[in-house]
């Protein structure tokens, strides 16, 4: 196999795979990839003029093996993929696809944490510096972040919560350091590059995943400690597609007490599940009536469209911290009997 695919780069290799893939799947994937990548990759295909067949053999024989590779290493880590590897392919074609992963796609630390259960990881973090707490969970699953979170002191909870929040970048030795420390056992190689986790995204993720009252009692701490934070986390805790996991009768609530024009510049754009939940939650009138006004409404701002979702979900957390609606999250508080 050596040979035709060692002398194509990275670029010329994603373009014969996306070409031997065919138009359908390609489109799926280019779902996928930014901007800047989705015009690198279709100047790189405009450029191929013709693919040989060999090299078409193994460029899709090499997308195997690590896709392949990637699928065993999310199954049981690094060392499991390479056994696995070394019994199919050989010692040495083993550790060139591992090397090649960890270092082109970056496998993120606390791997090993990702498959631990939460309580185990709690026993070892909740006596720990707020800052190496906050990093840990910054690397772990939204759910199990949450779940972590939820049982810390709550002194400490909000801490944490803003500690995520305003994290930046993270010196690759002091993520060793705590990995180490974490599980002695580590099979991850870390990457020799700063890596950045961490902010307001990540720490909406993890609030997504707590109780309520978790929630409340860190967002009302935050509110003390650094107002606009607390804010800018609660826009983004909720959003408006978001909308469709409310049940109908908080749906209905919802409609009576947003203006119109703000529904329907909202669900201009919205994706048809949206759509359809709110039609379903509105008198077969109005619901036409919506309709005939959007069909007829020509172009909209973005920015218009953005700012009557925003005032829609204002209303949604002014409901709910009313105890008008419910919306449902992590924790067993939101359960209706």
């Amino acid at each position: 196999m050596a040979g035709t695919k060692n002398k194509l780069t990275g670029k010329q290799k994603a373009a014969i795979l996306l070409i031997s893939m065919g138009p359908d799947v390609s489109a799926s994937v280019y779902k996928h990839l930014t901007e800047e990548e989705i015009e690198r990759l279709t100047l790189e295909i405009s450029n191929v003029k013709k693919v040989d067949s060999k090299a078409k053999d193994e460029v899709m024989e090499e997308f195997q093996q690590l896709a392949m590779a990637q699928d065993y290493i999310s199954q049981g880590g690094i060392g499991y993929a390479k056994t696995i590897l070394e019994k199919a392919l050989g010692k040495e074609q083993a550790q060139d696809i591992i090397n090649r992963l960890t270092s082109s796609l970056q496998v993120r630390p606390f791997d090993f944490a990702r498959r631990a259960d939460p309580s185990q990881i709690l026993n070892f973090i909740q006596n720990e510096h707020p800052q190496t707490i906050a990093l840990i969970l910054s690397y772990l699953d939204p759910q199990q972040a949450g779940q972590i979170l939820s049982e810390l002191p709550q002194d400490v909870q909000a801490d944490v919560a803003r500690r995520i929040a305003i994290m930046d970048r993270t010196s690759p030795e002091i993520i060793s350091e705590v990995e180490a420390i974490l599980e002695r056992k580590l099979s991850a190689t870390v990457t020799q590059d700063y890596t950045q986790t961490g902010g307001i995204e990540t720490v909406v993720e993890v609030l997504n995943g707590v109780d309520r009252s978790t929630e409340k009692t860190i967002l009302d701490t935050l509110e003390i400690q650094d107002p606009e934070l607390a804010e800018e986390i609660k826009k983004r805790m909720f959003v408006f597609e978001d909308i469709v996991t409310l049940d109908n009768r908080s749906i209905q609530r919802v409609i009576r007490d947003c203006e119109n024009e703000d529904l329907l510049l909202a669900l201009k754009v919205a994706s048809e599940e949206v759509k359809e939940v709110v039609f379903r939650n509105m008198s077969s009138r109005m619901a036409e009536t919506f309709k005939e006004e959007m069909q007829y409404m020509g172009p909209v701002r973005l920015r218009d469209v953005e700012e009557a979702q925003s005032r829609i979900v204002g209303v949604i957390r002014k409901l709910e911290d009313a105890g008008e609606i419910i919306i449902a999250r992590g924790g067993g508080d939101d359960i209706i009997v």
